[in-house]
């Protein structure tokens, strides 16, 4: 977990004022690990720091609070079972901090900066990274930058699902595309919308290891984007659709000259067939499908390194 500016943007466009609370450290059995963080304003909130109790005590105090340090023993405080403590620093925003070199702070006392943060700044001015660092009244995090670009074509009720299901992952770097501005719902997470009159102009500009979600309004619109994003490079690509659709798809692809290889990379239908057509169940189908994806791949890493 590191510090998300991207998110914090998004919510300080649209409430102005936010909180944020982030654990910084833990001991025994805790409901989540150092680094995972929550924004809160007020009439709402994005992200989780889990536990039930501690959460809703968290965000009831964030907005009350100008910056603080808090640990909480979450049997004793809340009466929770798990057993364990947690310590959580609690920061109010209104302007996007400097996080050039990360996100170093003082958030309790007056003592000086300590070695272990300056050796944190310096390793993330390097680019080698670095974990969460919390000593004498000091925090440190490194600035998350999600490695993995995902494309979302089409901003309708199925789109807007999908969004809602994964960009609280964080997960991926969301772009979601359709034919204008308006076609976008008011900014609840940190995505970028790219409105382009004519949609398949957009694929050039995507990055060749992307995930592609292709759910436009169009099937003109979306046979042109499996064209030219077979083309193009892709990492993933699934197109919302029956069989039948996909059988048209197929015979168009190869008239245009992609050999059936290359097309059998692309899923028609998406999602999970079994948990019906309604939009939330597709999202969870494909969401989940992603989710687990970018998992093996991670554990394929470890076990090669």
């Amino acid at each position: 977990m590191s510090f998300d500016p991207k998110n914090l943007q998004v919510a300080l466009a649209e409430h102005g004022r936010v909180a944020r609370v982030v654990i910084v450290s833990h001991s025994g059995s805790s409901p989540r690990e150092a680094g995972t963080s929550m924004l809160v304003w007020e009439g709402g909130q994005s992200g989780t720091i889990g536990g039930g109790a501690l959460e809703l005590e968290a965000s009831r105090a964030a907005l009350t609070q100008s910056c603080g340090v808090t640990r909480v023993p979450l049997g004793p405080a809340l009466g929770q079972c798990c057993g364990g403590a947690v310590t959580l620093v609690t920061e109010i925003f209104e302007q996007m901090p400097d996080t050039r070199a990360g996100f170093a702070r003082q958030v309790e006392g007056d003592a000086p900066q300590p070695m272990s943060i300056q050796r944190a700044i310096a390793a993330a001015r390097n680019g080698s990274g670095g974990q969460l660092v919390f000593e004498n009244g000091w925090l440190f995090e490194t600035v998350s930058h999600p490695p993995n670009p995902l494309w979302i074509w089409g901003a309708g009720h199925v789109g807007r699902a999908i969004v809602e299901t994964l960009a609280p992952t964080q997960a991926f770097d969301i772009t979601w595309v359709d034919s204008g501005p308006e076609r976008f719902p008011p900014a609840r997470h940190a995505v970028t919308h790219l409105p382009v009159a004519n949609i398949p102009d957009a694929a050039k500009f995507a990055p060749a290891d992307a995930h592609h979600l292709i759910l436009t309004y169009s099937h003109a619109y979306d046979l042109e984007l499996c064209h030219r994003l077979l083309a193009h490079g892709f990492s993933s690509l699934g197109v919302i659709g029956s069989a039948t659709k996909w059988a048209r798809f197929k015979s168009r692809l190869l008239t245009l000259g992609h050999t059936s290889a290359q097309i059998s990379r692309i899923r028609c239908p998406i999602g999970q067939p079994a948990l019906g057509k309604h939009p939330q169940a597709i999202a969870v189908g494909v969401a989940s499908e992603l989710l687990l994806s970018l998992q093996s791949k991670a554990l394929e890493k470890d076990v090669a390194v």
